[in-house]
């Protein structure tokens, strides 16, 4: 069954209310009611919340740093009551959010999120309580109470004031604007607040924490990230005002609008249906044509490759058949064909064939170094003449240098579609400070917050990169449980193990969303850092690459998609009864094991849709323009995995799959571009069309071999450059001046340790008079070959004395 048509917007995140329902578990439901008893206890005791508000707030300021843990954690309930909405005494779903807006501006004005934070980093270096969780047998909901009532409220925090609403008060727009600042900068201990979240991803996946909430602590790093660096739409603005700083042409078009407007195409045929296609033509041909090749039947068989037949009749001749597309039958095969009654199907005119739209959605672009390497090519077949290392001349530098048959075909396409990215301009510069690092002076790098962060990740980044895949290989849903594996649903299962049927079934459902939401978390935030340091400078997007496919990023994300892609896109892992803030406000239900199994209506799933296309852009940008990376996919055997996916009907995923595809096509043979011509013509419409790029044909691969190691090795070296010059505190000891006045050297005063008198004597006695000196070896000529040349004593090859 062809799947319908997607209704999906892609975006940065989900609906408010759907990200504040994912923060919690379908097991920490008890707990709601919880926070609303202590708050109600504390309010009895202490004061009338609705006319002393910022007094009330103060004083639960000060009750959390007692030093009882029970008494802190009944504090931070109460503040999570209130950052919650106070749900007790609000009636509809809409009130609860309304309130919950404005106790989190009012909690955050108050300094609840610095007191939070110290609280939290108590609970990261709480040694006691990491190595109690190491040596039970089953960690559960119960050992990270006080971690998950903390990141719940930092997360609540975070999440509102980083949603712009049109009717927010302007102090909220100046605490908004301050707040980000704030957490994108280097306050929290030297570094900004999204590298003590990472600590604790590393320590969760290094055994040393098992207890950690990780769920809570993702979504909560990946928001910090979102708010801070900005989201999608802030990354095109930024990517426009670099382009105009650096004297760049402007952006042909813009990429989130012409991906949104794509309407996605009939995917194409699976297996199954080629087979029963294919019994169909010969039950319906064998009377007729008993004989005809299949060259022949494919030739008046041709059909349009973009229709959207719902009938799919048995003209249709699949994905995986030769189609014909490669011309008329071979001369030598016609006297094979036996002459039939006349055709059934005659064939359409070619203005019918195929039917393009009127326009294709991008413009093409071309790369200088493209132009370079076709005008080179041109002079070597004309007039048998290359520039050698003399390629940067371009033709419009040396006009001379190309016939004029070249010049009349293919000087509009440089000044017209010539694209030069911001990537070229970086890397340019890189090589000319790393050439004249004295001329050139100190580069002036801009303190942004991708800046300030890459900064912070530098030492340990691959370690944080290992991290993140360890916690997305363990949440795939094709992943197999093992041993040894890390265990991430230490934040989601009870204390009480479920003894009824209908208990077993809510926390399989509870598993499932659990693992979805983590795989949601770490995609979006993996192509937010890979994104905001491509515009931030290419070479730290080359670093974190270079670690995510190192870290074998590239066979996860397509063991993620070997599986069936339509069933985790529509998987029904929700009980809307029980999301926040519903389940809070409204009475519940009786749950039955019927109304489980049905889950919601919805059509799909918004956060695995959304986790599928942000792992496609990930394996888009590790394998762009690098012909190493593309053999992996060809290696992995990626194209069936690819174009199973391309069953989903919605248009910015196809795109993706389809630019996957596209890179690797001259790999795979002349063969698979004939049995797949609907997916290539899906390639076509739909993908950018790099000029002179032969991904259709591929006929000259097997003439230019790669070397793939020397490749990747290469990238290495000048991403290390890059690194040393920019961020190695050491970098210009060998441009310092040096001291060459024997006064002023001796003269130094020098900082002894304190052991120094004891020791000198002995080491004296030790390493100076203990030691013989051979002075005759002071006139003997030294070795011809270990004196270099047969020097004397005097000279450089003699043999040193120790006088000391």
């Amino acid at each position: 069954m062809e799947s319908p048509n997607l209704e999906f917007e892609y975006g940065d995140t989900d609906g408010l209310t759907a990200e504040l329902s994912e923060l919690y578990s379908y097991t920490e439901e008890p707990e709601f009611s919880l926070n609303r008893d202590y708050f109600e206890e504390d309010f009895r005791n202490h004061g009338i919340y609705t006319e002393e508000q910022r007094a009330y707030i103060m004083r639960l300021l000060d009750a959390l740093e007692v030093t009882d843990r029970d008494k802190r954690l009944k504090v931070a309930r109460a503040i999570l009551y209130l950052a919650q909405g106070v749900f007790d005494e609000c009636d509809t779903e809409t009130d609860v959010l309304h309130w919950s807006r404005h106790n989190v501006f009012l909690l955050y004005d108050m300094g609840i999120f610095t007191a939070l934070l110290e609280l939290l980093s108590m609970e990261i270096d709480n040694n006691q309580a990491c190595s109690s969780a190491v040596r039970k047998p089953a960690i559960s909901l119960a050992d990270s109470t006080e971690l998950r009532v903390l990141l719940s409220i930092m997360y609540l925090i975070v999440e509102t004031i980083r949603v712009e609403m049109e009717d927010d008060r302007p102090e909220w727009r100046t605490a908004r604007e301050a707040f980000k600042t704030e957490l994108g900068s280097p306050l929290y201990n030297s570094e900004p607040f999204a590298l003590l979240l990472f600590t604790m991803v590393t320590k969760f996946c290094s055994m040393s924490a098992p207890h950690f909430p990780m769920k809570k602590v993702l979504l909560l790093l990946w928001k910090t990230l979102l708010f801070t660096l900005g989201g999608f739409e802030d990354v095109q603005e930024m990517k426009v005002g670099v382009r105009a700083r650096l004297s760049l042409p402007p952006l042909p078009e813009d990429s989130i609008k012409v991906v949104r407007s794509m309407r996605a195409a009939s995917p194409p045929a699976s297996a199954m249906e080629l087979i029963e296609q294919q019994q169909q033509q010969k039950r319906g041909r064998r009377s007729r044509r008993p004989l005809v090749k299949q060259d022949s039947l494919d030739t008046y068989n041709e059909r349009d490759p973009f229709k959207n037949d719902d009938a799919r009749d048995e003209e249709d001749d699949g994905d995986d058949v030769d189609s014909g597309i490669e011309g008329e039958v071979d001369p030598l095969d016609r006297d094979v064909i036996i002459q039939p009654t006349p055709l059934p199907l005659l064939p359409r005119p070619p203005s019918e064939r195929v039917s393009f739209p009127k326009g294709l959605p991008w413009a093409p672009k071309v790369r200088e170094k493209d132009i370079e390497h076709f005008l080179e090519a041109s002079r070597n077949k004309f007039i048998g003449f290359t520039l050698g290392k003399f390629r940067s001349l371009t033709l419009t530098k040396s006009p001379s240098s190309a016939p004029t048959i070249i010049h009349a075909s293919f000087l509009p396409l440089p000044t017209q579609h010539k694209y030069i990215s911001i990537a070229e301009v970086q890397i340019k510069r890189e090589e000319e400070l790393q050439q004249c690092p004295m001329t050139m002076g100190e580069e002036h790098v801009q303190e942004t917050p991708a800046e300030a962060l890459y900064v912070g990740m530098l030492p340990s980044l691959s370690q944080y990169v290992i991290a993140l895949l360890k916690l997305l290989l363990a949440a795939a849903p094709t992943s197999k449980a093992k041993t040894d594996s890390i265990n991430i649903l230490a934040d989601v299962l009870p204390e009480e193990m479920p003894i009824t049927v209908l208990q077993s079934m809510k926390l399989g459902i509870d598993v499932n969303r659990h693992k979805e939401i983590i795989v949601k978390a770490i995609s979006a935030l993996l192509l937010l850092l890979l994104k905001h340091f491509k515009l931030n400078h290419i070479y730290q997007f080359e670093y974190v690459s270079q670690h995510l496919v190192f870290a074998n990023c590239i066979p996860l994300i397509l063991k993620f998609f070997n599986q069936n892609i339509m069933s985790y896109i529509s998987a029904k892992n929700s009980i809307c009864v029980l999301d926040f803030p519903h389940c809070a406000v409204h009475e519940m239900p009786e749950l039955t094991a019927e109304s489980l199994e049905a889950g919601d209506s919805n059509q799909f799933c918004w956060r695995n849709l959304f986790s599928c296309i942000n792992l496609l852009r990930i394996l888009n940008k590790l394998t762009k323009w690098k012909h190493s990376r593309t053999m992996m996919l060809v290696v992995f055997k990626s194209a069936p995995i690819l174009k199973r996916a391309l069953k989903v009907k919605q248009a910015m995923m196809q795109l993706y799959v389809l630019k996957l595809l596209k890179i690797q096509t001259k790999y795979l043979g002349r063969q698979w571009r004939k049995s797949n011509m609907k997916t290539m013509s899906a390639i076509y419409q739909k993908v950018r069309h790099r000029l002179n790029d032969d991904w259709a044909y591929g006929n000259d691969i097997d003439a230019r071999p790669w070397d793939f190691q020397a490749e990747e090795c290469a990238l290495r070296e000048s991403i290390e450059k890059f690194n040393t010059r920019r961020y190695d505190r050491n970098q210009n000891s060998e441009f310092a001046p040096v001291d060459n006045c024997l006064q002023s050297v001796l003269g130094q005063r020098v900082e002894l340790p304190e052991d120094f008198h004891y020791s000198y004597e002995m080491w004296l006695e030790r390493e100076v008079f203990s030691q013989p000196v051979q002075w005759e070896g002071l006139l003997q000529p030294s070795d011809p070959v270990a004196g270099h040349g047969g020097q004397g004593a005097h000279g450089c090859g003699g043999k040193m004395v120790h006088l000391d």
